[in-house]
């Protein structure tokens, strides 16, 4: 109706409900917040049984003013990339993401967010499998340089080691078990963890 008031929706609405609608979708996910890459921080890592996907949030009250540096990040270390929308940037959403970026519509509906699939994402061509692979603490570098029976290098630095495993490991293999790594990931123990692994060296 004319002059009638459009509900925005929030992050902080959008979160939540936007979990339980991914888990819905995927079935296994593992969701992962606030993850620093490049200069750009994702939103929303999701880790599915083979892949890692980023997903930014632009709500209702966000502006495009950071998507393309943000575009250009989330390029270098997901396999797949979803932009997740308010309403009030369905029109033109399309003009600042790739192709290949899935995009997923929320609008609030009875109170509630309802989400919509709007476009499928395609695989990435642009990610940096050194960049994602960067993604793994140290101790599950490790653990995938055991799984492959690769020599420990423990005295060599993180990028020495990830040139090795991307050298060694078929890409299709280490994609699951990247995704295995971060499935397994306990925020609880990263100090103990790591404490372990120094004690080798």
């Amino acid at each position: 109706m004319p002059g009638e008031m459009i509900d925005l929706l929030y992050d902080k609405d959008i979160r939540e409900p936007l979990f339980d609608f991914l888990e819905s979708y995927y079935g296994k996910v593992r969701i992962l917040e606030e993850k620093q890459i490049g200069r750009s921080r994702a939103d929303i890592v999701m880790v599915i049984p083979s892949h890692v996907v980023g997903i930014e949030i632009k709500s209702d009250a966000d502006t495009y003013a950071r998507l393309k540096r943000q575009v250009r990040d989330y390029n270098q270390y997901f396999d797949y990339n979803y932009v997740v929308i308010g309403s009030s940037h369905a029109m033109h959403i399309e003009e600042h993401v790739p192709k290949w970026w899935g995009i997923i519509t929320v609008e609030q509906i009875e109170g509630e967010a309802d989400f919509y699939v709007l476009r499928k994402p395609k695989e990435n061509p642009e990610v940096n499998e050194k960049k994602k692979l960067s993604i793994l603490w140290r101790p599950e570098l490790a653990h995938i340089q055991e799984l492959n029976c690769l020599p420990a290098y423990r005295q060599r630095s993180k990028k020495f080691v990830m040139e090795k495993i991307l050298l060694s490991v078929p890409q299709d293999v280490l994609r699951e078990q990247i995704s295995q790594e971060l499935f397994e990931r306990d925020y609880t123990r990263i100090e103990e963890m790591i404490r372990e692994y120094k004690k080798n060296f």
